[in-house]
Formats: structure tokens, sequence, C-alpha cells
């Protein structure tokens, strides 16, 4: 009977990635993961390596994932990536993405705590860089307001948009509302975009 590699291999990244979440790479054990994929820890080395390999390569997998959410929602709705509705609309798409994924917070965080070379920092810094460049290029066709760094900005948007979900308990006692509540979150979306689109001095296209 043939194995099923790629079913192996999504086991393990799944319960890798709960593992990570609950417990950081530091506190989390490849016979855990292992027991939780359902599989023996030769073949979860064979596949990935060791611990910090499989980490970062969960945490890869993870992020883009977020980048094709939100690309996929842009492309839904006809938004260009440098005009005035993205602006908003980016830092809202990020929002919806962390608050239907909640995990996504908790690697990132553990990935700062535990230091050294982020996971697939090259591609990573790529990708961020072309967001720096959009903006960059909006801001020298007048689309949006140039006294801010581009790259300080495209930090700001993400922070203004992923807080909510990295420090949701700071945030439940800043405003004194559960952001599962439905009409809570809606709320804090709306303020996300519109708060973006003021930071980054969005102006509508003639």
């Amino acid at each position: 009977m043939a194995w099923d590699t790629e079913g192996t291999r999504r086991r393990i990244r799944e319960a890798a990635a709960a593992e990570f979440a609950e417990h950081g790479p530091d506190g989390t054990t490849v016979a855990q993961i292992a027991e939780r994929a359902g599989v023996n820890k030769e073949r979860l080395y064979n596949y990935f390596g060791d611990k910090r390999a499989l980490f970062h390569s969960v945490l890869g997998d993870e992020l883009d994932k977020l980048a094709a959410g939100v690309a996929g929602a842009a492309e839904a709705a006809g938004v260009s990536g440098r005009g005035y509705e993205d602006i908003g609309e980016f830092a809202g798409r990020t929002f919806d993405y962390h608050a239907d994924h909640p995990e996504l917070a908790r690697l990132l965080q553990w990935e700062g705590l535990a230091g050294g070379p982020p996971a697939d920092q090259i591609e990573r810094t790529k990708h961020y860089r072309a967001k720096v460049e959009s903006v960059a290029a909006a801001q020298r066709d007048g689309l949006l307001a140039d006294d801010l760094d581009p790259g300080h900005l495209v930090f700001l948007l993400i922070a203004l948009a992923a807080s909510w979900h990295f420090v949701p308990q700071l945030a439940h006692m800043i405003t004194g509302a559960d952001g599962d509540d439905p009409g809570e979150r809606a709320r804090r979306r709306e303020f996300v975009v519109r708060a973006a689109g003021r930071l980054a001095g969005a102006s509508r296209p003639e």
C-alpha cells in the first residue's frame, strides 16, 4: 500500500501549528507533535529535519496563507493595490485574517521571543519591501501623504490591524468590549479601515 506522503506532511504541519501556537517552539517537543499527528518521530525528522526547521516551515506556510488571503480579497473587490480604496482595505483585510486565524499572532509572537533568524527571512523581506514600494509609489503619485516614511507607515498599518489580536486582553481592558462579539468586531474593523486612511493621508483620485 502506497504511503500518503502529502497527507502525512499535512497532518504534521497541522499538529505542529497547534502545538507551536499553544506552547511555542521551546515549550513543544518533537514527540508531542508526532503524537498529535499520529506519526513516529523518525518520519517527522525525515520530512522536516529538526524542530526549528519545522517551526519555520509551519510559520512560512501560515504567512503564505495570510498573503494569499489578503491578495485574494483584494482581487475579488477589484482593488488595484495603489489607490485610495486599497490602503484602508489592506488594513481591514489584514484585521479580518488575524481575527479568523488567531494562531498566526501566537506563532509570530513566539518567533519574536525565540530570537534568531526569522523564518524564510529573504522572501518575507522581499514581500514587505514590495508593499513599501507600493506605498512609496502612491505617495509619489499624490494618492497618499508623503510626510511619513513609507516603511514606517507599512509597519504602522500592519500593527494597527493586527495588534487587536496580538494583545486581546489589552484591547478588552481599554474598550471594555469582547472582540469575539460580532458587533464589536465590525466596529473594530471599521475603525481600522478609517484610521488607516487617515494615517496614510489617503485622498480619492479625481
